[in-house]
């Protein structure tokens, strides 16, 4: 009976539901290896919180398209290596070829798999504070470690930099599509944090601006439905309103505008593909008698319109 009840409790912690993401494994891990055997089971093993795991993940690849109808596709977890499942730590030989596929971003670990899928490990700092904030506490500087499985393309994420509110305030946009088909999700927090396993944030990360000396969080955002677009207005905000984590006692009032020398933007991948990145270089001031920049502006203005989004009509 001791061992039944045991056995009961292991199941129930080890096959709970994961976090959302291309696949959240895990933060803050070192040693990564990964195996994967001949019949489509993935064993990444690590350190972590001063212990070794062994976490065994599968029936998951790909991505589905936006839909209510079915959940977006996941991995089945065991993290005690097959006990909670098969009552048994899984053993197997490491079937993973060297990895071929496309280019991939943060990757700890990649391998080709016996049917010709891909596996791959992903690992960055997801949860940094926005607003340019350095992190003041160790959750915020934790590096996630992603897991993910696919065949197909992988996502596009699209960004294009340019001004808004007649020249007045810097400006950045874009679209996350999967396989020709727009990313989002369908509900979201009052502050717009994403609610299912549909939806996928942008993480917005500022170079060279008024936050401080490299890389900075300047904010974090969904893809918006139906179009799977986005957009963003670099202006002055208040930490102290809109749900802004800030360090305790803050007082200093708004921060920013942050728009910089140069961007990165960060997305996790749809269902379990891969987590991929955009990068581009800010814009100067704008000038309203520099024929180039109307110029721009106005091409820009254009590729906005042309995604239709209802959110991101402003100029």
């Amino acid at each position: 009976m001791r061992r039944l009840l045991f056995a009961a409790v292991i199941a129930a912690a080890v096959l709970a539901p994961s976090a959302t993401a291309s696949q959240l494994i895990d933060r803050n891990a070192s040693g990564i290896r990964l195996k994967v055997s001949r019949d489509g089971k993935a064993m990444l093993s690590y350190r972590a919180r001063g212990r070794h795991w062994d976490v065994l993940a599968w029936g998951a690849i790909n991505a589905r398209p936006p839909g209510k109808a079915r959940k977006q596709v996941q991995f089945r977890l065991d993290r005690a290596g097959g006990w909670g499942t098969f009552g048994r730590k899984l053993r197997f030989r490491n079937a993973c070829r060297p990895y071929d596929g496309p280019t991939l971003v943060h990757v700890v670990t990649a391998c080709k798999a016996p049917d010709g899928s891909y596996w791959a490990v992903q690992k960055w700092r997801r949860t940094l504070p926005n607003l340019g904030f350095a992190p003041w506490r160790r959750d915020q500087r934790a590096l996630a470690v992603h897991l993910s499985h696919w065949t197909s393309p992988l996502a596009v994420l699209e960004g294009y930099t340019d001004w808004s509110w007649n020249g007045r305030f810097h400006h950045i946009f874009g679209r996350l599509t999967y396989l020709g088909r727009p990313v989002h999700g369908y509900r979201t927090t009052r502050q717009g944090a994403r609610l299912d396993k549909y939806g996928r944030a942008v993480y917005l990360d500022t170079f060279g601006s008024r936050h401080g000396p490299g890389w900075r969080r300047e904010n974090s955002f969904v893809t918006h439905k139906p179009t799977g677009v986005f957009c963003y207005t670099f202006r002055a905000r208040n930490p102290l309103e809109g749900g802004y984590a800030h360090p305790p006692g803050y007082r200093g009032g708004a921060r920013g505008p942050g728009n910089g020398l140069a961007y990165r933007m960060t997305v996790e991948g749809p269902g379990v593909t891969p987590d991929v990145k955009w990068e581009g270089k800010g814009l100067p001031r704008f000038n309203p008698r520099a024929v180039a920049h109307l110029a721009y502006e106005r091409d820009m203005n254009a590729r906005l319109d042309q995604f239709g989004d209802r959110l991101c009509r402003k100029h």
